[in-house]
């Protein structure tokens, strides 16, 4: 396992983080969610992902049993808040009531006296940014979070707050938690750069789009029995791709895999990790068997070459359009 900065803070972070949304809790009973962890940690993975909201905070609560007996201080802990977490309501956004609650209430249920990271799950518009920004910034100087993040932000939201936070003296954001993937890169035109000149790093989920870039659904095929598409939770995020057109041309990456004697999934992994900006992808995962084929896409690299045919496969069928980058909608 091969480590990185996250942006220009003195935190290092593994390559590969292990995240839980969808999975624990919900998808997989615990004692395979406890053997992926401990897969992951067999690997060498230190940094682990999760949010208040997965699986209505049960995710929380598995992973801190799984990491329990584990060093703490050998562990990045990250997790969230934003989505609603109970029906009040004041059990959802980022302000200063709802941030403070739930980050003690993810405290107890991951069994730790503090988080590495502490990520804004979204922007919130219904909420004053200062008001937000002081609540992360007393969190740390509380010593309960240690660094803050942010998740799916558009560019112009992670300038305001940087902005606002070296007006007030508040601790920077070091981190942004978007989608990306060979079929996604919505976030290269506009967050990357802005994020390259800010000493922001990027820790990005779904690297291997939902499963998509495995290559093991087919176009013209029912997807898989028991795969992401056919789960009641996971199914939402991947139907876009499940066109016959991206599955066609998902299927020509299998030779440039073969070629380098790595996997799909592993291609798909090595690809973000091409880009300097990302300091880490998250993977999930239902077995150990797939957190121990991921692992093996850290240190890969890919050369220009390899990365120019990718592009000519995919072509037409890669998102890139920068507004998709998105803010839930003001109050009205």
């Amino acid at each position: 396992m091969e480590f990185r900065y996250l942006g220009r803070s003195g935190l290092k972070v593994s390559e590969i983080s292990y995240g839980n949304w969808i999975t624990h809790g919900s998808q997989v009973e615990e004692d395979a969610a406890k053997a992926c962890v401990q897969a992951a940690l067999d690997e060498g993975i230190t940094t682990f992902d999760t949010a208040d909201v997965y699986a209505g905070t049960k995710a929380e609560e598995v992973l801190g049993r799984a990491l329990k007996g584990v060093r703490r201080e050998s562990l990045e802990i990250f997790t969230k808040v934003y989505w609603p977490t109970g029906p009040g309501p004041n059990d959802r956004g980022l302000s200063r009531k709802h941030i403070m609650e739930s980050l003690h209430g993810s405290l107890r249920r991951l069994q730790t006296d503090y988080v590495d990271l502490y990520q804004a799950h979204r922007y919130d518009v219904e909420t004053p940014l200062v008001e937000t920004l002081r609540a992360f910034d007393d969190l740390v100087r509380q010593g309960k979070v240690l660094y803050i993040g942010v998740s799916e932000w558009p560019a112009d939201r992670i300038a305001e707050a940087l902005k606002l936070a070296d007006e007030m003296g508040f601790d920077r954001i070091i981190s942004n938690q978007p989608q990306y993937s060979m079929l996604w890169r919505v976030i290269e035109s506009e967050v990357v750069p802005l994020c390259e000149k800010e000493g922001i790093s990027q820790i990005v989920w779904s690297p291997i789009a939902q499963g998509v870039l495995t290559g093991k659904y087919l176009p013209g095929r029912p997807p898989p029995v028991g795969s992401r598409a056919t789960d009641a939770g996971g199914s939402t995020f991947i139907s876009h791709w499940l066109q016959d057109d991206v599955l066609t041309r998902v299927q020509s990456l299998k030779a440039i895999a073969g070629d380098l004697g790595i996997t799909m999934a592993q291609l798909a992994v090595a690809w973000v990790l091409q880009n300097p900006n990302v300091a880490s992808a998250i993977i999930g995962a239902t077995r150990p068997d797939q957190v121990r084929d991921n692992v093996k896409a850290s240190g890969v690299k890919l050369g220009a070459e390899v990365m120019k045919k990718i592009d000519d496969i995919l072509g037409p069928v890669v998102e890139r359009d920068a507004s998709l980058v998105s803010v839930p909608a003001e109050r009205p």
